[in-house]
């Protein structure tokens, strides 16, 4: 795994080739990050299944709770088929403006 630290959030990128052990693996080290602004990067897998992409609802829940941003970068799930609860952006760029607009909404108390 790579982790590259932004002012306001971190990018988590899996540097493997298995969606399923990445999940895995990032809800076993989650107190370690669950102070952060959280991308996780999983834009090279091109052929990514909705089961694969809900590994990361339980986590996403519960990161989320802590009052902090969890957004999934990927361009090739369809996105009428993902949870409400689970953000997913086709790009760094939509991620890191959806943790802009969050961390607004959540100093004017929303």
């Amino acid at each position: 795994m790579r982790i590259i630290e932004k002012e306001a959030y971190k990018i988590f990128e899996d540097e493997k080739d298995d969606v399923t052990l990445f999940a895995a693996f990032l809800e076993s080290i989650h107190p370690k990050f669950k102070d952060d602004n959280v991308v996780i990067d999983i834009l090279k897998y091109g052929n990514l299944s909705l089961d694969e992409l809900l590994r990361f609802l339980e986590l996403s829940n519960r990161h989320r709770q802590g009052k902090k941003s969890f957004v999934i970068a990927n361009d090739t799930i369809n996105i009428d088929q993902v949870p409400e609860e689970l953000l997913v952006v086709p790009t760094l760029v939509e991620a890191e403006d959806i943790i802009q607009m969050e961390e607004i909404e959540r100093d004017l108390g929303f």
